[in-house]
Parts: C-alpha cells; structure tokens; sequence
C-alpha cells in the first residue's frame, strides 16, 4: 500500500479536481454538490462520495466564521487547520428549517443513486442501506432517500447514530455476527446480510449543525461530507475480526446535542445503544452522548482534551483488535500475512498521528495515509470517503482495518479481507 497519498488534493478544492461531477440543488439560493464515483473491479466494490454547499480555504473559512458570530476571531482563537489536516470546509448559506431537510433528503439521494450507479447494480437489487449520521434532519432519513432512490420498501434500512463512529459500526453491524448489540435486535444482521448487495455509509450535513453553534472549535473543524461504499459480504468483503467498545465520556470533552430519539437513561450495567424497530424493515441504532448544558448541538473542549480522549480508548481496542488479527493469521497458516492499511475516522491529524506513535510502541506499524484535507472532519463520512479514495490500490485478498471512534464515546474497528470482483 503506497503510504504517499498522505500529500494527496495538496491545497484544492474538491471541486476543482477531476473525474467530480458538479450539480446543483435548485433550493433557496441554490447549493452547489460534487460527487465522485469509484469502482474497484477487481475487488468487487464500489461507491460515491462527495460534499455540498460553498467551498472555503481556511483563509476565506475565518471570514464565513466571523460573519456568523458577528464579532471578529481572536488571535489564540483561530486554530492551525493546516497542521491539523485541513485546507478546505464546504458549508451551506442561510437556509430555513425545511430547506435544509430538502437539500440534505436530496443529497442522500443522489449519493445512494450514484453510489448503485457505480457498482454496476439496479436500484432493485439491494437489500440493504445502512447510513451513519450524527444528527439526522429528520427521523426517517435513511427511508426517504432509500425510496427516492428507487430502492425497494423490504429492503433493510438502518440509521445509526454514535457520532463519528456511526459508518464503521454499520459496517460492523453488517460484517460482524458476534456483537453484543445482536441481543437488542430483531435478527442478526450479518447472518442476513450474507451475500447480499449492499450499501453502508455517513451522510453529515454539519454546516447545519454549527450553524447553529458558537462554539469557535466546531466552526472550523467541521464541514459536510458523504461516503457511501457497496458490496457484498461474505464475497466482496469479508469478516475477519472485529470489536466495539463503549466508554462514556463523563467528562464532556466533546459535547454533542441529541437530535434523534433516545431515552437518555444511562445505566453503568447498560449498554448506551439503544435499538427502536421503527418499521418491518426499519432500524434506529441510538447511542447516548454527554450533551452541552447550554443550548448548543455541540461543545468541544481543547485540542488536547480531545486527542486524549480518543487516543486512550482507541489504542487500546485497536491493539486488541490486531492481537486477535495476527493470533488469526498464526492460526491460518498465514504469520507473514499482514494488514494493508488502515482507514481511520479523520477527527484531526494530531489526533491520528499520536494514536500511530502509541500503537508503534505496542509493536504495530500500520500503514495510516491521510486523505481529507479538503473536507475537514466529516464526522461519519470521513471513514468511506478515505476508503474510497484508496479502494482503487488494493487487490483481492488485501486485509484492510477500519478504525471508527467518536463523540459518546464510541468505538468500532474491523478487519476485513478484500475478495474477488463481480
């Protein structure tokens, strides 16, 4: 795996790069949308992923932010997003409550239709649509893009809210048949899902989110994104080992508000997931978060804080995770055989950088490469964009590692084999 991609999309605007198709949302002002398809033949996946609203450099990123808070940033207040990952933000103009519904239900769709569009399969033909977001629009988000974009009303629709972590525990959920979370199910999901067409992804509309905050660490981390991927488990993509974790962050280092559903009753013998059947063929897979006191969607504490926050746990479940992987491979008769890279959650670079200096002190070298600088954190979406982005450099029988982690805190990493194209 070419570890060089970590200089990729140096300083341009996802808009301005080639094979991005630009379309445009006919609500309020009109917003601006750029998606990418992606097929892996060989391998048998495929996928879109994209982002919409203006585009801002961190330059032009410290006006939008000013204009919104109606005073000027303060020297100590403006972060280094270069050193941190990030060179562009795309963000949505003033829009009403209705009109972001409908920009972002319009999104999903054209991302889940593109998404079908470049597996090569009909709308018709999946079985399944899994969707990770941190604050939905609306509560039946994952079923009103799923049948705009012509996809069957028995096919399994699934919403998951765990923050950052949301796509790689929909991945989990549908690669993983041993999780504790099957008990709160109605069947489980990966059984199901076997051999089946399916699509898993994070749709985060966060300009909407911090729009409505002020907190001065959220406006110029966050920004929208998308990522959906498809394939088929068990063929295109195979289960290896897999763990979730749940810690919650007592502390509030990453305040987050809950606009979705949830009892907010926490229990220290209790999971915080909580699972509602909103339908025959439709899930809502809830996590409980620490939430701001003041009325803001979200908090976050200082860079430091949050490196902390989720370099601790993450280690430590990435590391289990991978001592299970090599025991696996002993097992095999494969020692030598090892993991290609590893697709991590891209909250900032800091962050990422200190959890690889941790984990090569446990003796693991994993290939990490950076791949978001022009989205900034993308919450749920970060994971799929960044194993689109590199889909096209593996080969059948490549091992990859997801690595989710986000607000809550909620964890969720995954070893997966690469199979045979279609």
């Amino acid at each position: 795996m070419d570890s060089s991609q970590n200089s990729v999309l140096e300083c341009t605007s996802f808009y301005d790069q080639p094979h991005v198709e630009i379309e445009n949302i006919p609500i309020g002002p009109g917003v601006k949308l750029g998606i990418e398809q992606v097929n892996n033949k060989a391998i048998g996946i495929g996928g879109a992923y994209g982002t919409w609203g203006d585009s801002y450099s961190n330059e032009a990123l410290q006006q939008f932010i000013e204009d919104h808070l109606g005073e000027p940033l303060l020297v100590e207040e403006k972060m280094n997003l270069s050193e941190l990952g990030f060179e562009y933000r795309q963000h949505l103009p003033k829009l009403s409550d209705q009109e972001h519904i409908d920009v972002e239900v319009e999104v999903g769709t054209r991302l889940l239709k593109s998404a079908i569009s470049a597996c090569g399969w009909k709308p018709a033909e999946i079985e399944a649509v899994i969707i990770g977001m941190s604050a939905p629009t609306c509560d039946d988000y994952t079923e009103r893009i799923a049948r705009q974009a012509g996809i069957q009303d028995q096919a399994l629709k699934v919403s998951i809210h765990k923050a950052c972590d949301s796509s790689v525990a929909g991945l989990n959920l549908i690669l993983n048949p041993r999780l504790s979370i099957i008990e709160q199910l109605p069947y489980n999901i990966a059984e199901k899902l076997l051999d089946k067409k399916v699509l898993v992804g994070g749709i985060e509309g966060l300009s909407r989110i911090v729009s409505l905050t002020h907190d001065k660490n959220a406006l110029q981390i966050f920004g929208n994104g998308a990522g959906i991927i498809g394939f088929i488990p068990g063929d295109s993509m195979k289960f290896l080992t897999g763990e979730t974790l749940e810690a919650f962050d007592e502390e509030g280092v990453l305040q987050v508000y809950m606009l979705y559903p949830h009892s907010r009753n926490k229990s220290s013998n209790q999971s915080m997931i909580e699972v509602t059947q909103l339908g025959e063929n439709n899930l809502r897979i809830a996590g409980m978060m620490h939430e701001p006191v003041r009325a803001e969607p979200v908090v976050m504490a200082g860079m430091m804080g949050m490196v902390k926050l989720f370099v601790r746990n993450g280690v430590l479940i990435v590391k289990d995770v991978y001592r299970n992987y090599r025991r696996q491979m002993e097992e095999a008769g494969t020692p030598d055989k090892g993991i290609a890279v590893m697709v991590t959650h891209h909250a900032n670079l800091k962050i990422n950088q200190l959890k690889g200096k941790n984990l090569q002190k446990e003796g693991i070298r994993l290939v990490t490469p950076w791949l978001l600088k022009d989205f900034g954190n993308v919450s749920a979406a970060s994971n799929m964009i960044a194993f689109l982005r590199i889909v096209n450099q593996l080969k059948p029988g490549d091992h990859v590692l997801f690595d989710g982690f986000g607000a809550g805190t909620y964890y969720d990493v995954v070893v997966v084999e690469l199979g045979g194209g279609c």
